[in-house]
């Protein structure tokens, strides 16, 4: 192979697409926010300058401790468009593990969401004395919902999210893998068996993971995805950069609520969405719980929910899919494969 015959293999070219076929199309709604994917291909651009203007070189790991807001979103292509790889991190982890990861990956700078600033501050106050600390950058999405100026104070951190991208250059020229087999996350397990593990995933299966994905869940052109799965879990099983690659829609969502989440499917009219089994459980249990005005893709992995709340959720519109998966594997690895009888 050589360059011009064989490209790496990245998911990262699906944004630069999305920008040219769907660019007038809602890339990511939240609240009173929303975004092209015109948009979005900006200001992803910007952040992967400004992290490079930052001193962020090709392979250092930059780490996002946030929920399912734009911003996190935004990262899951920045970060590696800078040459950084790419780790977020649970936001339920208390400060001792959180220490030890962002030690053990040697974080360079953390993303962190305004509601979890007091977590990262004792986790960074836990590092051994003469280490090196991480710098930070606060997301607050409330001063973007809002449009004022945020209340959080950033005496600990370089700037706000906002801030750092205005400095970027909209026309930056991403950092392209030399090779496909380079990084491209760090993940780390939730050691429930044992301490977390550091699991490594390469451009490469980040491209086959997020194929496999769409394929396998058959999801068609723009669709409208509700993340109610984290994407800190296993990178949100793929789908942000599998999105992009069919022009879809992105709801975010801060936290998952029962009402919230009947809401915004029926005002956006949500066409996929991911849910644990205790998603389904609490939805099936909800009292808000009616049959909806059109049918929703829902895939849950793990345990197979009960049949009592499959039954009843199916009732009310959702049609479930099942799978599982690990951080390991960068998502779904088996599914059970719905057939015409």
């Amino acid at each position: 192979p050589n360059p011009a015959n064989s490209t790496p293999l990245t998911t990262l070219g699906f944004l630069d697409r999305a920008a040219t076929a769907y660019g007038d199309s809602p890339s990511i709604v939240y609240n009173n926010v929303s975004y092209t994917w015109l948009q979005t291909h900006c200001r992803c651009l910007q952040m992967a300058s400004s992290l490079t203007s930052l001193g962020i070189q090709r392979g250092q790991v930059v780490s996002v401790v946030a929920p399912n807001v734009p911003s996190m979103y935004e990262l899951q292509f920045a970060v590696p468009m800078s040459g950084a790889v790419l780790n977020n991190i649970n936001t339920r982890l208390d400060a001792h593990t959180l220490s030890i990861l962002l030690q053990h990956s040697e974080s360079k700078l953390v993303f962190v969401d305004h509601h979890s600033s007091s977590l990262v501050l004792e986790a960074i106050s836990l590092f051994p004395r003469n280490t090196k600390h991480p710098q930070l950058i606060l997301i607050d999405d409330e001063m973007v919902s809002s449009g004022s100026k945020s209340t959080s104070s950033t005496s600990h951190f370089l700037d706000h999210y906002e801030g750092i991208l205005e400095d970027g250059d909209p026309k930056f020229k991403w950092v392209r893998p030399k090779s496909e087999w380079d990084p491209m996350v760090l993940n780390y397990t939730s050691g429930t068996t044992s301490c977390p593990k550091g699991v490594s995933l390469s451009h490469r299966e980040i491209f086959k993971k997020t194929m496999d994905a769409l394929v396998d869940w058959s999801v068609p052109n723009q669709p409208v995805y509700l993340w109610t799965l984290p994407i800190f879990h296993a990178n949100g099983w793929s789908f942000p950069w599998g999105m992009a690659a069919v022009g879809g829609t992105n709801i975010c969502l801060r936290k998952v609520d029962h009402s919230q989440i009947y809401h915004l499917v029926q005002q956006h009219k949500v066409t996929h969405m991911y849910g644990a089994p205790v998603v389904l459980n609490m939805l099936s249990n909800s009292p808000d719980l009616k049959i909806l005005d059109h049918y929703v893709q829902i895939l849950t992995a793990g345990s197979p929910p009960p049949a009592p709340v499959l039954a009843k959720i199916e009732l009310m519109g959702f049609v479930v899919s099942h799978g599982y998966g690990l951080t390991e594997t960068g998502g779904i690895v088996v599914s059970c494969a719905w057939k015409q009888k």
